[in-house]
């Protein structure tokens, strides 16, 4: 028996899954956590709640998603009191997510104390981003005093699809590059060259890159200057405007893909833009992304919208013909599951793949217990 729990905790959620070798024995997700009238009070409750409930009968390892590993974790970790100390010094790049995180791991610790721990960081996967593209034009002593630069984010799911990908495609993963899309509420760009990110669209903090459900994205920052000065705005205000009411929200009044797509078809001008808005962006980092890699196997589409949305796939890629890079209208609309939507013979696959954050983090728990 080789029983793995994996928790992947989110800012007001925890996702959990049970796998006994490659098989699932239970899952589920704890969701509302602290909010009014939803579930448990904090994270450290809802994980409790989660143990409370499982038969941990033979359990090896705790695997657990910790977003900001910073410069400190470039691979996964078996966690003891320092790394603890080090996810807690990292709060302020993660304010939403690693006091989260570590909830979930002190809880385990201290109900399973004889279970090793494995912290696998959603930045790590983005340790091989060449310096020039980690590294922002400014001051560099300020900088290196603050720890700006760029992270990435989303790092387990664009190292899982982007493996994924060369396996559906029967190519050696160190010889396959790919530009992985997750859309989900957040999203990202990656560019990955052999299995290693070259450049991805989240930057310091995953508000950076393309338009989200409530994220903003890329802009210019003399916009955050001028609602100060103009409007009078501050620092409060600006974090919660770019982080919860812009996006799909601030374009067409709505953050999930289905109901802009819904109001899309019945014409709704908003909605219209906010979808133009949304696929441009996409567009023009795989245009970008295809330049830097100079040669692309595949672009594949995961997580929620990227999985679901046959009209974002579409009108994502279109224009892109030139590249090699096309869908099929009849694949893109049909089936389900793993699967290539370009058509026969195209130079570049467009592929469809279903994102497995925690069969990731469960590997690479595995890996780091066989390592020692």
């Amino acid at each position: 028996m080789s029983r793995v729990l994996v928790l992947n905790s989110g800012s007001s959620s925890v996702k959990y899954r049970l796998y006994d070798g490659d098989a699932v024995q239970d899952q589920g997700t704890v969701e509302r956590i602290g909010e009014p009238g939803g579930g448990p009070a904090d994270h450290s409750g809802a994980v409790r709640e989660i143990l409370a409930g499982l038969d941990l009968t033979g359990l090896v390892a705790v695997g657990h998603r910790v977003v900001h590993g910073g410069l400190r974790f470039t691979e996964p970790v078996r966690i003891d009191d320092g790394v603890l100390a080090a996810i807690r010094d990292l709060f302020p790049l993660a304010p939403l997510h690693n006091p989260a995180n570590l909830a979930g791991i002190e809880v385990t610790r201290d109900l399973l104390p004889d279970t090793p721990q494995v912290a696998v960081f959603d930045t790590a996967f983005h340790h091989t981003l060449p310096e020039a593209a980690a590294t922002y034009a400014v001051d560099r002593e300020i900088a290196a005093r603050y720890g700006v630069r760029r992270y990435g984010f989303h790092g387990t799911s664009h190292a899982y699809v982007s493996r994924r990908t060369a396996e559906l495609l029967g190519r050696a993963y160190e010889r396959t590059n790919t530009i992985t899309l997750h859309l989900g509420n957040g999203a990202s760009a990656c560019a990955v060259a052999g299995g290693r990110s070259v450049a991805t669209s989240m930057g310091m903090s995953p508000l950076e890159g393309l338009v989200m459900g409530t994220r903003s994205g890329d802009l210019d920052p003399a916009i955050l200057f001028h609602l100060h000065r103009a409007g009078g705005l501050g620092v409060d205000e600006l974090d919660d405007l770019l982080n919860h009411r812009s996006g799909l929200l601030g374009l067409a009044g709505a953050n999930d893909m289905r109901e802009v797509l819904a109001r899309r078809a019945d014409g709704e001008p908003a909605a219209v833009l906010a979808f133009d808005v949304y696929c441009r962006r996409i567009t023009g980092y795989v245009g970008a992304y295809y330049a830097l890699l100079g040669r692309v196997d595949a672009v594949t589409f995961t997580a929620g919208v990227g999985e679901h949305a046959a009209p974002v796939r579409a009108a994502a890629l279109a224009g892109l013909e030139r590249l090699g890079i096309s869908v099929d209208p009849a694949r893109n609309t049909t089936g389900d599951g793993d699967r290539i939507v370009s058509p026969d013979g195209s130079e570049v696959a467009v592929c469809v793949v279903g994102t497995d954050e925690e069969r990731e983090i469960a590997r690479a728990a595995r890996a780091v217990l066989d390592a020692g």
